[in-house]
């Protein structure tokens, strides 16, 4: 059996090492990402006062090495939104968390498990002028110096070398998620100097909320998969999965269909989950439907913890709406480069100096696609030999400051037009 996904939504897929691959994107972190731009167009005031009641906000910045100047509103009110940080590029640190607190979030993740742990680490980076997202995964069993961790009541965590998820672990001891959320920030600042201008953190339970809100995700299954560990059984083929499934095809790891049970074998279905959630959430009526934008807006808020100002409806709204002609063509994932560290641990160790490059395009708002994979689509017809006509995607260099082009009016799809992207031969 093969499976066929439609050229013009293919994504690239990029080697071990040497061509930076893909990595694991938790299920959990996907609902952020549909979040930002699904939170767009729905203009209901009932709808923003319910997020600002359901958001849990925590304030870091005391924790943190050094913070960005906040955003402040602007002394004339505008008839749109406002983008309190209008021409600022933004990184948002986003974290999948693994919590068993609460009956939901357990009989999810099947069973109690004790401590605080980030399956996931992705920043996520908006470009000055909108018209880039780029999200940067940060491998959890990455080998790197952890750093001295400050908590609220002025003690310290001291840090070690070892794999990057320690970081949420011991940021987590006292059980407080914004604590954990610092000294992640705090080790990604001292080990590639960026600073972080946002967190949000997002549990299992949130995330099946918030797939369940947008009625599923639809998905293109490339082979059989059963997982008796993950209590995941699918058919090859077009299908669309909802929240309890969706999570359990991000997270299963071992059975038939998923490859050798690594955590690096998730990424491309990850990635495709990721971006299908964020192409059925800008062309569903969740933008513009005050009863879908509603439901959507409170899964979002239920379980997720992030700084006060992106908690705030205000900010997240004209956020949202400087991205409302975002086009998803626009979007590109990496991770950092890496490579095995070869000695049986299963650790990973980033490549330098393209490890550090990935962090400086970010620092400096330049195009991450353009220094990773220095290259410009270009479309040309080629002539089969039936007579048929077909599309060839060449590439051709690009300056890495090159602006990306969005479309003002970027298409918007349909349901059944992403599933109908799925061809079984």
């Amino acid at each position: 059996m093969t499976v066929e996904v439609s050229d013009h939504r293919r994504r690239r897929r990029l080697r071990h090492a040497t061509r930076l691959p893909q990595h694991r994107i938790l299920a959990a972190v996907l609902g952020v990402f549909a979040a930002v731009f699904g939170f767009g167009l729905v203009f209901v005031e009932t709808s923003l006062n319910l997020a600002d009641d359901g958001f849990t906000t925590q304030d870091i910045s005391a924790l943190l090495p050094s913070v960005t100047p906040s955003a402040e509103p602007s002394a004339t009110a505008d008839a749109d939104p406002e983008d309190l940080s209008a021409g600022k590029a933004l990184n948002i640190l986003l974290m999948g968390s693994d919590t068993r607190d609460g009956e939901d979030n357990q009989e999810l993740g099947k069973g109690d498990v004790g401590g605080m742990r980030n399956d996931t680490t992705m920043i996520m980076h908006i470009s000055a002028d909108r018209e880039r997202v780029e999200l940067l995964s940060i491998p959890r069993d990455s080998r790197v110096a952890i750093s001295d961790c400050k908590m609220l009541d002025g003690s310290t965590v001291y840090g070690w070398t070892g794999k990057f998820n320690i970081a949420f672990s011991n940021g987590g001891q006292n059980g407080n998620i914004a604590e954990a959320a610092a000294c992640v920030a705090t080790t990604i600042y001292d080990l590639t100097g960026l600073l972080v201008d946002h967190y949000a953190v997002v549990d299992f339970s949130g995330f099946v909320d918030m797939v369940d809100a947008l009625d599923g995700v639809p998905m293109c299954i490339t082979e059989d998969v059963y997982s008796p560990k993950a209590h995941l059984e699918l058919e090859a083929g077009a299908q669309v999965l909802d929240g309890t499934t969706a999570l359990a095809w991000a997270r299963a790891r071992t059975g038939t269909g998923l490859g050798d049970g690594t955590d690096l074998m998730r990424i491309e279905r990850q990635q495709e989950l990721l971006t299908n959630m964020a192409r059925k959430a800008l062309g569903l009526n969740v933008l513009t439907d005050a009863k879908k934008g509603t439901k959507f807006i409170n899964a979002l808020a239920k379980s997720m913890t992030m700084d006060p100002e992106l908690g705030d409806s205000r900010y997240l709204l004209g956020l949202a709406w400087s991205l409302r002609n975002f086009d998803t063509s626009n979007l590109y994932m990496a991770t950092v480069p890496w490579q095995y560290a070869g000695d049986s641990s299963g650790d990973v160790l980033w490549t330098q100096p393209d490890a550090q490059a990935a962090f400086d395009a970010l620092i400096a708002d330049e195009s991450l696609e353009s220094l990773l994979e220095p290259e410009t689509e270009t479309t040309t017809d080629d002539t089969t030999t039936d007579g048929s006509t077909k599309k060839n995607n060449d590439k051709k260099s690009s300056s890495a400051s090159a602006s990306p082009s969005a479309s003002p009016s970027p298409l918007r799809e349909t349901e059944d037009e992403i599933l109908a992207d799925c061809v079984i031969d």
